[in-house]
């Protein structure tokens, strides 16, 4: 699929029939010149280096219905616009996902006019790659209500991506997933554009790049297929952006016919309500709970059905089975345009066929492992991660199922890469373990939950509790200078006149409780003074604001084990006053703040 193959394809027979049958229905509705223009070019670039889309995840291989589409009736005023109304079922674009598809393609017109981008193309796509985000599921903002995620790209037959984003997408810390209507692989979206800062676009403005709201994942999917300066009015070029995507003929040619399909006519539906695919590219998909789809492995060469010798494809073109999608320019019996013989009706399914019950398919519930509830201090790890074991009716194991544990938002505890939620395979004995989970610096109790996606069965939840940290010690109290204090009655001490260090054991104590207190002389039980040197308050309004403070509680140590005390004042009293500090510890330093007489008194 990706553009990390660096082979020029050997088309044959099929392929050509396939360009000229597309490259004759683009001609004709292209504005003046276009064609002209396709033939002037002399190099065609190639896709851009190292900038696959999903990594060789998987897609829906449904095709159009035979007839192609007339446009319903406007009874709302549009005009040539894409109308409001009734039509085939397959022509209806949910409204949200159309909007995103005509911004972008008028984004990229704007910043590229020389590609000639046509939104229908990314409706193609958008088909083939999520079922126009599952019919139409996001929210107002165009942000998919479910995570739309590939199946884990771990080699297994499908490219191999370790995790590039620890979680942040496809919230899978072992290998990458696919993610989005569009299907970006998280190090494509990231860091994987021309420049090196990836792909992602902000498509609605938000000021953020999220490939799983459809504006965004539109708008970096258009900038893909111009991306190297191509023309897409040129069939060559094309054909190379949609390679692009999926280096599979079968993926070019499903996605051409969509593109035709389109462009002969379509229609606004509301949003939920598109149709939904069904049938899948690889019968070996499992580990994601993107609604049905599974991309060909461009690294390892699994696909769908063997390649021919010249590595286009899949056999010979134009045997198309009965009830089974025809090729385009073939003489198959399919429902794909220009396929002949007299195709049979498919009905149009609402929601996608259930999974054959094997694999995750299986799964009817998950079991908790491990009764301890969790534990841990304050701004530490957890000592033990949350654990489930997948079973089927039957009580066995079902490995490769994926799970998805979820922490709430109002806690501070989160999974590596500051995630809140994280999707785990089960392992071959159905174990899905969660990453080391750390607390946050705030004390209370919370729930994980793991629940199987795309599965019934009931959640597991777990107890987690975090203490609060102790607080830390302090065994010596020392000044940092040994320089005498000394200020006129009626005046303040130098600002920070006294500044002190706080230890324990010999080391650093960062964060020590330190109470600071003008104390009387009197050896054997020194107590608060009532005169002489005194704080303010600082959190006092008013009149209050001067009023004498003798005694500080709540100063703590910095990072350095260092404390300033705040600035102290004297009243009219003159001689030798007494300050102590105290830690809870034990620790006490007691300093000499000597009161001078005012000149003249």
């Amino acid at each position: 699929m990706a553009a990390t193959i660096r082979r020029r394809l050997q088309r044959g027979a099929a392929s050509t029939a396939v360009a000229a049958l597309v490259l004759a229905a683009l001609t004709a509705s292209q504005a003046p010149g276009a064609a002209e223009a396709a033939g002037a070019r002399k190099q065609k670039p190639a896709p851009p280096a190292d900038t696959p889309i999903d990594g060789g995840s998987a897609y829906f291989t449904d095709r159009p219905p035979l007839h192609r589409p007339a446009p319903p009736r406007d009874t709302h005023g549009r005009g040539q616009g894409t109308p409001l109304g009734t039509g085939p079922a397959e022509a209806g674009l949910p409204a949200t996902v159309l909007a995103a598809y005509k911004k972008a393609a008028s984004a990229v017109g704007a910043s590229d006019p020389g590609c000639r981008l046509p939104w229908q193309l990314l409706a193609g796509i958008g088909k083939v790659e999520s079922g126009q985000a599952r019919g139409g599921a996001v929210d107002a903002e165009g942000t998919t209500l479910q995570p739309i995620l590939g199946p884990q790209l771990n080699g297994h037959g499908f490219a191999r991506i370790t995790d590039t984003d620890g979680g942040r997408y496809d919230g899978d810390l072992t290998h990458d997933r696919a993610v989005g209507p569009m299907q970006f692989i998280p190090s494509t979206w990231s860091n994987g554009g021309l420049d090196g800062t990836g792909w992602g676009a902000d498509g609605n403005g938000d000021g953020k790049k999220d490939p799983n709201n459809v504006f965004d994942a539109a708008l970096a999917a258009g900038r893909y297929l111009c991306a190297g300066g191509r023309d897409l009015s040129d069939q060559d070029d094309l054909d190379r952006a949609i390679l692009g995507y999926n280096n599979s003929e079968d993926y070019l040619r499903t996605v051409l016919s969509w593109y035709t399909f389109y462009r002969h006519g379509t229609h606004e539906v509301p949003d939920g309500r598109g149709v939904l695919p069904v049938h899948r590219g690889d019968a070996g998909t499992s580990g994601g709970d993107r609604t049905g789809s599974a991309h060909h492995d461009h690294a390892s060469g699994t696909q769908g059905r063997k390649p021919g010798k010249d590595g286009s494809g899949t056999g010979k073109p134009g045997k198309g089975r009965p009830n089974q999608p025809g090729k385009p320019g073939g003489s198959g019996t399919g429902d794909t345009p220009g396929g002949t013989g007299t195709p049979k009706p498919k009905p149009t399914p609402e929601k996608p066929a259930p999974e054959s019950p094997t694999g995750p398919a299986r799964l009817t519930a998950l079991e908790r492992v491990g009764d301890k509830d969790l534990s841990a201090t304050a701004g530490t790890e957890f000592a033990a991660s949350p654990r489930v074991r997948a079973k089927d009716a039957a009580g066995k194991a079902v490995a490769g199922a994926p799970v998805r544990f979820d922490l709430p938002a109002s806690t501070g505890a989160r999974f590596p890469g500051d995630a809140t939620t994280v999707t785990v395979t089960t392992d071959k004995d159905g174990l899905a373990t969660a990453p080391t989970l750390r607390a946050g610096d705030k004390a209370g109790a919370f729930t994980i939950r793991a629940t199987a996606v795309g599965r019934t069965a009931p959640a597991v939840a777990f107890g987690a509790t975090v203490k609060a940290k102790p607080a830390p010690k302090a065994d010596k109290l020392a000044r940092t200078s040994d320089k005498e204090l000394t200020a006129t009655a009626g005046q303040a001490f130098a600002e920070d006149a006294v500044e002190i260090e706080a230890t324990y054991q010999g080391k650093i104590a960062a964060g020590a409780a330190v109470t600071a207190t003008m104390v009387t002389d009197d050896p054997k039980k020194p107590v608060e003074n009532d005169k002489g040197p005194y704080f303010k308050d600082p959190e006092a309004t008013g009149d209050d604001k001067d009023e004498p403070v003798r005694t500080l509680t709540g100063l703590t140590t910095d990072a350095d084990g260092l404390l300033k005390l705040p600035k102290i004042y004297t009243d009219m009293h003159a001689g030798t006053f007494l300050l102590r500090l105290t830690t809870a510890d034990g620790a006490v330093l007691t300093v000499k703040l000597k009161v001078a007489a005012p000149a003249g008194s």
